[in-house]
């Protein structure tokens, strides 16, 4: 799905630094951002509060805007604007909810790795964000394949990072990924 004209023209004027942008963005990605919230959160089997949802939807705006809105100046404008917005929610969510749970979150991207590249790996807002489907992805998996699987859909590593944990060739990241899905489809799943 392209990119819409009215979010490109909104995306344009908050980067541009318009004041009233900011405004009628929140208004604009609230619901998502929310839903994101609620989602990722139900995924993972946490309850939240509505305290919790509020600080998480607020953490992930801010997000946003750090660094002088560097996330959204990465957005490469391939798809649309809130598949993208989707999927940096769900990162800052997952990630606050790993600290909170005590586990140790991965980075939102590797220095250097912009959101969505074109090296042959998916653009990161074609990767898998329903973890139903990862785990069904995953099930008869050899645990190697599996943790690539983890790692690249589940965490949004990249092709280096996922290569430096687990001790493999960057090359063969590509095709471990590829037989998983193949796996997949064969039994029953699509993808």
């Amino acid at each position: 799905m392209p990119l819409l004209p009215n979010d490109r023209d909104l995306l344009d004027s908050l980067l541009g630094g318009d004041a009233n942008a900011w405004p009628l963005f929140v208004d604009r990605f609230i619901g998502l951002i929310s839903h994101v919230v609620s989602h990722a959160a139900d995924c993972r089997g946490v309850r939240i509060t509505p305290a919790d949802r509020e600080d998480l939807i607020a953490e992930v705006f801010v997000t946003l805007l750090e660094r002088d809105k560097a996330v959204l100046r990465r957005f490469q404008r391939r798809s649309a604007l809130h598949v993208y917005l989707s999927v940096i929610a769900r990162r800052v969510v997952v990630r606050r909810l790993m600290q909170k749970a005590g586990q140790t979150p991965v980075a939102m991207y590797a220095p250097g790795y912009p959101a969505d590249i074109p090296n042959g790996e998916a653009p990161v807002e074609q990767r898998v964000a329903d973890r139903e489907e990862v785990d069904h992805m995953l099930g008869g998996l050899p645990e190697p394949d599996a943790q690539v699987v983890r790692m690249y859909h589940l965490e949004g590593r990249s092709y280096n990072e996922i290569s430096h944990a687990v001790g493999l060739p960057v090359n063969t990241i590509g095709p471990v990924l590829s037989r998983a899905r193949m796996r997949m489809r064969q039994s029953g799943g699509s993808h």
